[in-house]
């Protein structure tokens, strides 16, 4: 299939993922489908969409999927070809409020997984890293051995050295801007390819939507690729591809999504 648009680094199909994605390769995907949790008519859960793209992966790949609780023990039967490596939560200042008999839910979960044929010692990884560590010495037990064997010692930290980022992530969500109307910031989507995806890899973006991950990409000198199956948000997409430096500005400031 010819692609809709191509500048060398990033590439975007026109389509239905589940029928491009066999052509297609790469090192990380990025998946925020259809929740299929609204009356919307674009709100539709495309069946079967998981176990085609497990096949793309290379050996040591992962995918990273957006989503909430609901949407994914729903589809469980989707993911039998997936493993869930780890979840993430996405925290935003706004928030759903579908229900006034409920919490007022301020966060998505954004889940990372590995093909079943594939064992997660061999999946390509390179933890990120914040600069505000409080200054301490801590003294660390030995670990039974199903959570890793990890020896009695200490650390010191010191104030505003490295530390692991946490699984609760806060970002302003796109709202008011956004091109799409589910587009992330791309501040939430630069961690995941930091961890991921390894240095000249390839993203994978399997509903591009207003590309938030191909910006994404873009700004760490990834190779990317999307499909789309409206045109409509490729044509905007490519508009903000096409801006590095203030999708750039807006991305570190959470807004770029």
């Amino acid at each position: 299939m010819k692609p809709y648009y191509e500048d060398g680094r990033i590439t975007i199909y026109h389509g239905d993922a589940r029928e491009i994605l066999p052509m297609l390769r790469a090192d990380v995907i990025i998946a925020d489908p259809p929740y299929g949790q609204t009356s919307l008519a674009w709100d539709k859960w495309p069946d079967g969409w998981p176990g085609c793209a497990a096949g793309t992966l290379s050996g040591r790949g992962s995918m990273w999927c957006f989503g909430s609780l609901r949407m994914f023990m729903k589809h469980t039967d989707d993911f039998s070809l997936w493993t869930l490596a780890q979840d993430l939560v996405w925290e935003k200042q706004n928030g759903s409020n579908f229900h006034n008999d409920r919490f007022r839910r301020v966060h998505e979960s954004v889940c990372q997984f590995y093909p079943t044929s594939t064992r997660w010692s061999d999946v390509y990884r390179s933890p990120v890293f914040t600069q505000d560590a409080t200054g301490r010495t801590v003294r660390r037990k030995s670990r039974p051995p199903h959570m890793g064997e990890i020896s009695v010692g200490d650390y010191v930290s010191r104030d505003g050295g490295p530390r692991l980022m946490r699984s609760v992530q806060y970002m302003k969500s796109t709202h008011g801007f956004a091109v799409h109307p589910t587009q992330k910031p791309v501040g939430i989507i630069l961690p995941l390819l930091k961890y991921s995806c390894p240095p000249d890899g390839i993203v994978l973006d399997l509903f591009a939507g207003g590309c938030s991950t191909l910006v994404a990409a873009q700004q760490l000198g990834f190779r990317g690729i999307g499909i789309e199956i409206d045109r409509k948000w490729i044509d905007l997409g490519i508009r903000r591809l096409s801006t590095p430096l203030i999708a750039a500005a807006l991305g570190v400031q959470g807004y770029g999504g």
